[in-house]
C-alpha cells in the first residue's frame, strides 16, 4: 500500500488495546500503520466530575484537533465517548463489531445488597449514578475518575462497597473479576461496547481502508442509539441510556431518561421490523419528550447551567 496510516489514540491501556486491534485488522488487509498516542483533556483533569468540565467530547477533542492539524490520519474511540455531532471535516469511517454493552458492578462482597444496608458506590457517569439511585435511593454515589486501571485501584483503596464499569472494557484488557455482578437492569450508554474509527472526509485512502473493517449490524444498532441520544440531549450531558439489538430482522430497543437524582424515569421498550428502523432513534426520543421528557431535560439543562 502506498501510505502509512497514522492512528491517533488516547494513551490508556484500554485505548491502546482498541488502537492495536484496528492496526492489526488493517495489517491483515495489507495496510501499513503506526500508532500515535495522545493524552486527552479527560485523562489529564481527574479532580472534577466529567459533567462539571462542561466540554462535549472530552475524550475525543484532543484527537480531533490532531487530525484537523494533519498530525494523525485516523482516530480510534470508544464510541460512547464520541459526541453525536462530529467536527466539520471529520466523518465516521467504521464501526467495529460490537462487544457486550452491559454494565457491571465490581464489588467487595454483596452483603449490602442482600441485607439492604447503607452503601457507597462509585462512578463518574451521570447515567450510572441516576440508575443506581433510582433502584437504591438510600445508597450514596461518589465520583470516580481515571482510566480503568486507576479506577480499580481507587476502589481497592477506598471504603466503597463497589464501582460500576463497562463490562467490555474490563474484558478487553483482561481485568474482569469473576465475581463481578452483571447489572442486567441498567440501560447502557448509547453505543457502549462499540469502537468507532473516524477519518477526514477527504482522505479517500483511509476511508477505503476503514470501510473494510465496518460491521454493518453494529453500525445500524449504534446509529439508532445515537439518534435517540442526539434528539433527547440538545447539547447537554444527561442521564440517558439506550440499547438497540438486531435479531431475526427485528430491532429490539430499550431507552430511558432519568432525572439527575434518579428519582424520575421515563422509559420506552419496543421492537419493530428492521426495514422500518431508519428513523427509530429519533421517533422514540420524541415519544420520551412527549411523555414528560421535555420538562425533565429542561430541569437538567438548568442544573447544568448553574454548574457552569
Amino acid at each position: 500500500m502506498s501510505k502509512i496510516i497514522r492512528i491517533g489514540t488516547r494513551d490508556s491501556e484500554l485505548a491502546l488495546w482498541q488502537a492495536n486491534t484496528v492496526q492489526q485488522k488493517l495489517g491483515d488487509l495489507g495496510y501499513d500503520s503506526i500508532l500515535v498516542p495522545i493524552k486527552s483533556t479527560g485523562d489529564q483533569v481527574l479532580d472534577k466530575p466529567l459533567y462539571e468540565l462542561g466540554i462535549t467530547g472530552i475524550f475525543t477533542k484532543t484527537l480531533d484537533i490532531a487530525m484537523l492539524k494533519g498530525q494523525v490520519d485516523i482516530a480510534v474511540h470508544s464510541m460512547k465517548d464520541v459526541p453525536t455531532m462530529l467536527p466539520k471535516g471529520i466523518v465516521q469511517a467504521a464501526v467495529l463489531e460490537r462487544a457486550v454493552a452491559q454494565d457491571i458492578l465490581v464489588h467487595k462482597g454483596l452483603e449490602f445488597l442482600e441485607k439492604d444496608i447503607p452503601a457507597t458506590i462509585a462512578t463518574g457517569s451521570l447515567r450510572r449514578k441516576a440508575q443506581w439511585l433510582h433502584k437504591f435511593p438510600t445508597h450514596k454515589v461518589v465520583d470516580l475518575r481515571g482510566n480503568v486501571n486507576t479506577r480499580l485501584i481507587k476502589l481497592i483503596e477506598n471504603d466503597w462497597q463497589g464501582a460500576i464499569f463497562a463490562k467490555a472494557g474490563l474484558e478487553r484488557i483482561k481485568l474482569l473479576p469473576k465475581e463481578a455482578l452483571n447489572l442486567d437492569w441498567m440501560v447502557p450508554a448509547p453505543a457502549q461496547g462499540a469502537m468507532m474509527v473516524v477519518a477526514m472526509e477527504n482522505d479517500t485512502f483511509s476511508l477505503d481502508a476503514l470501510q473494510k473493517l465496518n460491521h454493518t449490524p453494529s453500525e445500524v444498532a449504534t446509529a439508532i442509539e445515537r439518534d435517540f441520544l442526539r434528539t433527547l440531549e440538545g447539547g447537554c450531558t444527561a442521564p440517558i441510556g439506550a440499547l438497540a439489538q438486531l435479531k431475526d430482522q427485528e430491532v429490539y430497543f430499550e431507552g430511558a431518561l432519568f432525572s439527575l437524582d434518579g428519582s424520575k424515569k421515563i422509559g420506552i421498550k419496543k421492537n419493530v421490523p428492521l426495514k422500518d428502523a431508519s428513523r427509530l432513534g429519533e421517533e422514540y426520543a420524541k415519544e420520551i419528550l412527549a411523555k414528560g421528557g421535555d420538562k425533565l431535560m429542561e430541569g437538567i439543562r438548568n442544573e447544568d447551567s448553574a454548574l457552569h
